[in-house]
């Protein structure tokens, strides 16, 4: 049993695509968390069949906290939780092929990633630079787009309210030794720009920090 999480911010423009693209015969429901947006994505996600719940800020690690605590209260909480960005930069079709190890027992984490070196920014080369340094695996991304067994998410204890987020999911399942896969996703998605000034840059930055603090922290832990 597999229920989607779909944290969406101002996403109107493609949420809509995304949530009917997705493969509904693998899931049993999907839950988008609505990050405070200022458009109509409660409105398009309600529309598209999904569980609306809505948090008061921003931040993506609080808005998957937010489904994790959820899905816990429900008379029976999933099996396993599908990570789905609601921003069309992955292929929704890509599912299928990352809940297969979850249902052959074969894995407890599927991370989706593209493949070579200029699919990734330079915050995401430095850390899977360093994870590889510091915790001797070598992960070829850190894409959002990810299946994890529900048990095992609960008990990593997931704390990272904003941009670190997989980061710490990643980090803390090395840590605990859970089995992780990764899967090549197809080029289906849509690449996203942003506009480069002062908010930006200072966004960027805040996000490096919370990524090196998670791999520094538990790297320590160990």
């Amino acid at each position: 049993m597999i229920d989607a999480i779909v944290c969406a911010r101002d996403a109107a423009g493609t949420l809509g695509d995304v949530l009917g693209r997705l493969p509904t015969r693998l899931l049993r429901s999907v839950v988008v968390i609505d990050r405070a947006s200022t458009d109509a994505t409660s409105q398009i996600a309600r529309d598209g069949g999904a569980v609306v719940l809505r948090t008061d800020g921003p931040g993506y690690g609080a808005a998957c906290r937010r489904a994790i605590t959820h899905l816990e209260a429900l008379p029976r909480p999933p099996d396993a939780v599908a990570l789905v960005p609601a921003t069309g930069e992955v292929s929704p079709e890509d599912l299928p092929a990352l809940t297969a190890p979850i249902t052959a027992n074969d894995a407890d984490l599927v991370i989706g990633t593209r493949t070579g070196s200029t699919s990734r920014g330079a915050r995401a080369r430095m850390a899977l630079g360093l994870i590889g340094v510091l915790y001797r695996h070598r992960f070829d991304g850190l894409g959002p787009f990810r299946v994890i067994r529900f048990p095992a998410l609960v008990a990593l204890g997931m704390s990272d309210r904003g941009a670190g987020f997989d980061v710490e999911m990643q980090v803390k399942a090395l840590r605990y030794g859970l089995r992780i896969v990764e899967i090549p996703l197809t080029a289906g998605g849509v690449a996203r720009k942003s506009a480069i000034g002062p908010r930006t840059a200072l966004c960027e930055a805040e996000k490096t920090s919370r990524v090196l603090f998670h791999i520094l922290r538990h790297t320590t832990a160990r």
